[in-house]
């Protein structure tokens, strides 16, 4: 199976944050035709009561919003839900601070406009890895309690 299949990607929640609203709403539904359970959150704040809220696999994040900015999101972010991957779009202009955002730990970064395929792996990968996050943070507890009767 493709890492695009259908089967591969049909659980997986990802919350769409961009304050640009045609464009959050043209990139949930790509996204949902894609099988994916996009949620669009208008900015910061929003995307952080939902993230405390819901449980999400992967957040697609804009850097240049009004309000609490993307940078200061993707901190707040990793604060409340460390175990998911955010993914940052950017415009060309903003190339530095995706870099920066990487820094504070982004998985990884898109340029607008982002090509959908493209951004569908990313977001796959990036679950790939919250999972994989969860499941080393779960082994030490596994190996520290083991069953006694």
């Amino acid at each position: 199976m493709n890492a695009a299949g259908p089967h591969s990607i049909r659980s997986l929640r990802v919350l769409i944050v961009d304050d640009e609203p045609d464009f959050r709403a043209i990139l949930v539904k790509r996204l949902r035709k894609r099988n994916l359970e996009a949620i669009p959150a208008a900015g910061g704040r929003e995307a952080l009561n939902r993230l405390t809220e819901e449980p999400f696999d992967a957040v697609v994040l804009d850097l240049n919003m009004p309000g609490m900015c993307g940078m200061e999101t993707l901190r707040e972010i990793k604060k409340a839900a460390p175990s998911v991957e955010v993914i940052i779009l950017t415009g060309v202009a903003e190339l530095e601070l995706a870099v920066k955002g990487m820094e504070l730990g982004a998985f990884d970064y898109l340029l607008k406009p982002a090509d959908v395929d493209e951004l569908l792996y990313k977001i796959e990968d990036a679950s790939k890895r919250k999972q994989g996050k969860e499941e080393a943070k779960a082994l030490p507890k596994k190996a520290s309690n083991p069953d006694r009767t």
